[in-house]
């Protein structure tokens, strides 16, 4: 069956699942495989849950005409998003980025809801299926799509422009990440400038905070609308974000200065594409954090935490620590979880935060992880959360406010109960 074909299936219910224990009815399953699984051996289960089609590429599979047979379900996937999104009559903004991406990402799609139909990436689904399936998402009358785009080695960022066809793009920032995949830090920056490459191809429009002199300096030819925070936008941080933008003052619910410049951006591409000030404000305003994302949470014990658990890499640590550094707290305490796949750069890595954290004489820290039980300190130290959770001390920290910020493997979140 070609794509086109394909297609109109879709459109007949506009429903696509690769999970028989989230089956949709009517939809079309699409029997991805994985290192651990095998969706083909799911397509008669699926089909008897509720689908509508199977999509299979193992033809011992195939029972009857609701089985349709490809010869790559994921590529299938990635072709029919490509041609749906051809379909689409909106501009479509890819972010990428190694800090700060989703948060600019859930700005950006609440401004830009006040005044278009917004489609944007569900979680953090940026992957070569997560970017294919938020395409899908799409009503052909979307007036907006956002298409957040991770990355953990070279030439996915452009696999995934090709896919989602963008024309429009922001980098947030270029950081230490994925140095397992990427090989150096050389890597990363030539993987997330792929996202420039492409728009410089394709004639689109990039979004730049002008202060970022690795981005500034890379494709000059590229057409770049600017953005910057300076003196001009008053920026306090205690505890939450607040500045000023075109006039307006913005009061956030986020927490940490790292977050202005995912603030600042939002608004100036908000106000690119027409949004009012006032809208922005009120937008920006109202949008509550989650997911371990920079959350405050405040304890029955009195202690304020600032739960940032969902990722960690070198650069947002050290940005973490130093935004938690400026905070106004009689004590304070830094819970601290290993950041993974650095690859031969890991114990380095770790090292440098031991010793930022030695710069700035904290006393008390508590490192959860095996690459940080490597490092040189006199820290106290943990394996795992898990083992943290039983350490008796623990339940006595008390009217303290609380860094806790980790990979997403550490699971830091799980203290919150006990703090």
């Amino acid at each position: 069956m070609d794509i086109q074909k394909l297609h109109q299936l879709f459109l007949k219910n506009m429903s696509i699942c690769t999970d028989t224990r989230a089956m949709v009815n009517k939809s079309l399953f699409f029997a991805l495989k994985g290192e651990n699984f095998n969706g083909n051996k799911y397509a008669c289960q699926a089909l008897e849950d509720g689908a509508e089609y199977a999509i299979i590429d193992e033809e011992k599979y195939r029972l009857n005409d609701k089985y349709i047979l490809v010869e790559n379900v994921l590529l299938t996937l990635q072709k029919l998003a490509n041609y749906h999104r051809k379909q689409l009559k909106c501009p479509v903004l890819g972010i990428t980025g190694t800090n700060g991406k989703t948060t600019t990402k859930e700005l950006l799609a609440i401004v830009l809801e006040t005044k278009y139909k917004v489609v944007a990436t569900k979680g953090n689904l940026n992957n070569d299926i997560g970017v294919p399936l938020t395409i899908l998402t799409a009503p052909l009358d979307t007036e907006f799509l956002i298409i957040e785009m991770g990355a953990n080695q070279k030439r996915e960022i452009d696999f995934l422009c090709n896919i989602a066809e963008i024309n429009y793009g922001i980098i947030t920032n270029i950081g230490k990440a994925h140095l397992e995949g990427f090989g150096s830090f050389e890597g990363v920056i030539e993987t997330k400038k792929e996202l420039y490459d492409y728009l410089n191809k394709t004639k689109g429009t990039a979004f730049v905070n002008k202060d970022d002199r690795i981005l500034n300096a890379y494709n000059k030819e590229i057409t770049k609308v600017f953005y910057s925070l300076d003196s001009s936008n008053n920026l306090n941080t205690n505890p939450f974000v607040s500045l000023s933008y075109s006039k307006q003052k913005i009061n956030t619910k986020l927490i940490g200065d790292y977050n202005a410049l995912n603030i600042v951006a939002a608004c100036a591409i908000g106000e690119y594409f027409k949004v009012s000030s006032k809208n922005i404000t009120s937008a920006i305003e109202n949008y509550n954090p989650d997911n371990n994302r920079s959350q405050l949470v405040n304890s029955k014990k009195g202690n304020t935490i600032i739960l940032d658990a969902y990722n960690a890499n070198p650069s947002s640590m050290e940005t973490a620590i130093n935004s938690f550094n400026k905070l106004q707290s009689e004590s304070k305490v830094l819970i601290l979880g290993d950041m993974l796949e650095l690859g031969i750069d890991s114990e380095s890595e770790h090292q440098k935060i031991i010793n930022i954290l030695n710069v700035n004489s904290y006393k008390k820290v508590i490192l959860v992880g095996v690459e940080f039980a490597k490092s040189k300190h006199n820290f106290k130290h943990f394996y795992s959360s898990e083992e943290l959770i039983e350490w008796s001390e623990l339940s006595d920290v008390m009217n303290s406010t609380i860094l806790l910020k980790g990979s997403r493997k550490i699971a830091l979140e799980k203290l919150v109960e006990k703090l």
